[in-house]
């Protein structure tokens, strides 16, 4: 029997880009439920199921992705999720400030899709 699919919460606000994420992750088997800004974010980190991954991007609506880290990494159910910062946001004390942050690893956009999925892989373990 199948272990099943592992979830991954993906919080991007351009729509192309999730498309395009969802898209490549459902082909490689896994469970993709989507946030298009904080404040969906925050309300799913309330009332949604734990995923087994956060796709976390930075600049969104609402809230940024290192408010919404901070929110995650405070809430005793979510705090060994695995965080994912996934943003256009590359200067070296914004990968810092994610990765001090609680965030497992810290992808760059525009990112090659098979590093995606690499770096999904090791996350999850």
């Amino acid at each position: 029997m199948n272990a099943p699919a592992k979830t991954i919460l993906m919080v991007e606000d351009d729509p192309a880009m999730a498309r395009l994420i969802e898209f490549r992750l459902a082909r490689e088997g896994y469970l993709i439920r989507h946030a298009a800004d904080g404040a969906q974010a925050l309300h799913h980190f309330e009332h949604g199921p734990i995923p087994d991954l956060v796709m976390l991007d930075v600049m969104m609506p609402y809230h940024n992705g290192f408010d919404l880290l901070a929110n995650l990494r405070g809430r005793d159910a979510w705090r060994n999720v695995p965080v994912l910062m996934l943003t256009s946001m590359g200067r070296e004390e914004d990968v810092v400030r994610g990765l001090d942050g609680g965030a497992c690893d810290y992808l760059v956009k525009p990112f090659r899709p098979a590093e995606l999925v690499a770096r999904v892989r090791k996350a999850l373990g």
